[in-house]
């Protein structure tokens, strides 16, 4: 967050969650717009986590501090001296133009109130504005500024780091998951599926108990703690998100998996709603019902729209009455302030519609079905759920999970698009046009 109104001085802490979240949005922002910007933002936040907050065992790391060297910011701030030394004459001028540095600094301490003679390298004006004062075109501009950064990145590697948290928590990784997931298929990226595969993979195997539910935290390899609400809610968004990039059916089966223990041990049973803590957790005077989407979403928000995804992507509606009972439950709460619960009324939203499956038949080997695939992969459907039927296997493991599917094959044995509206289907298509028109038909 920023610690001013202009959003120029943040607050050097990096969260995971705030890594995964933030990089969600702009990642659907870029499906909307098309906007490479967007795309660049977060495949820089991917490359950050990847390289600096990943465990050799696959999982994520918790956070960094703020703090380095006793200061707030140090590792990331610069002084003139130090941009000289690190840079040719020409190309130090150039920074120092670009990113307004002072030789006293270019913010004011807040601590003390006076400036230390340390700089924030940050952008106030739009590179196409700036490009004209270096009498350069917009990309030569932006390259030259890459150049120079990347040369400091190496110099600051130098630096004393900010301390670690090294715990791995299975919430947190499971909105990194989803975040890794979604950006791999919109951006066609196939290393940050592998690298979302792989922390899901280390969950699944070195974060469970001996009756398969989940623990809450990992360090040294060492896994503790029953697994709370947001646990189970969050690691089941990531497993939805890997499963609709990498249509390998196991992962939505483990989705559903959780999901049953989420229903079995969290549940309310007399007014719905989940609770933050199994009922076979540690006794507590009162077990609480979380709703408000703070600086993480709930694991009521969570969980409503995973039950809503699930349901529509296995056909079973006795989960989608759980989410009805869900909102019915916390809708007094939640009327008086709705902008403070921004992930259940996106669950809201896909829950009142229009929402969309879209089931693709095909081979993945095949042009035409990657054509189909890349044409929904572009898309913005925060409403819209994706199977993929395999039409060269006798028995795909997904018809077992969701067992509408076992007959919708491929037509004249091309990809075959079936797309369907609360269980109201279209008529096939082997077009991915006419496919993604479809999805956008509000009925």
């Amino acid at each position: 967050y920023s610690t001013d109104n202009e959003w120029f001085l943040p607050h050097f802490e990096k969260m995971l969650y705030d890594q995964a979240l933030i990089a969600m949005a702009y990642i659907e922002a870029y499906q909307a717009t098309g906007k490479e910007e967007y795309k660049k933002t977060a495949q820089g936040i991917f490359t950050y986590v990847l390289r600096d907050m990943t465990d050799k065992d696959s999982g994520f790391y918790s956070a960094e501090d703020a703090d380095s060297e006793g200061e707030e910011g140090r590792f990331y701030q610069w002084t003139a001296e130090e941009i000289h030394k690190t840079l040719s004459k020409e190309d130090a001028k150039f920074i120092v133009k670009v990113f307004n540095l002072e030789e006293e600094g270019n913010f004011t301490d807040e601590t003390t109130g006076i400036r230390n003679g340390r700089n924030i390298l940050y952008l106030k004006r739009p590179l196409a504005e700036m490009a004209a004062d270096f009498n350069a075109t917009e990309v030569e501009l932006k390259n030259r500024i890459e150049a120079a950064r990347h040369r400091l990145f190496i110099a600051r590697g130098q630096r004393i780091r900010p301390q670690r948290d090294d715990k791995i928590l299975i919430d947190w990784n499971g909105l990194m998951i989803a975040a890794l997931a979604k950006g791999g298929r919109a951006f066609n990226e196939p290393e940050y599926i592998e690298a979302a595969k792989r922390a899901a993979d280390f969950i699944l195997k070195k974060m469970r108990d001996a009756n398969g539910r989940l623990y809450h935290r990992c360090r040294d390899g060492e896994a503790a703690l029953s697994g709370f609400l947001d646990d189970y809610a969050f690691f089941i968004w990531g497993l939805i998100e890997l499963y609709e990039a990498t249509f390998e059916a196991s992962y939505l089966k483990s989705a559903l998996e959780f999901n049953n223990i989420l229903l079995n041990h969290f549940w309310d049973k007399n007014n719905g709603g989940f609770y933050l803590t199994s009922d076979d957790a540690e006794v507590v005077l009162i077990r609480k019902k979380e709703i408000y989407d703070g600086a993480t979403p709930s694991g009521n928000s969570a969980a409503m729209l995973n039950l809503l995804r699930l349901g529509r992507m296995t056909g079973n509606t006795d989960l989608e009455q759980k989410a009805v009972q869900i909102s019915r439950y916390f809708s007094k709460t939640i009327s008086q302030a709705p902008h403070g619960y921004t992930l259940f009324m996106s669950a809201l939203n896909f829950a009142l519609g229009p929402a969309y499956e879209a089931v693709i038949a095909g081979s993945l080997h095949r042009d035409d079905t990657k054509a189909m695939l890349d044409a929904l992969r572009r898309q913005f459907m925060p409403n819209a759920v994706i199977l993929f039927r395999p039409c060269d296997e006798e028995t795909p493991e997904i018809t077992g999970i969701a067992k509408f599917t076992k007959d919708l094959l491929c037509m004249d044995n091309r990809a075959t698009a079936y797309v369907c509206s609360n269980y109201n289907c279209k008529m096939p298509t082997t077009d991915a046009e006419k496919m993604i028109s479809l999805l956008n038909t509000k009925d």
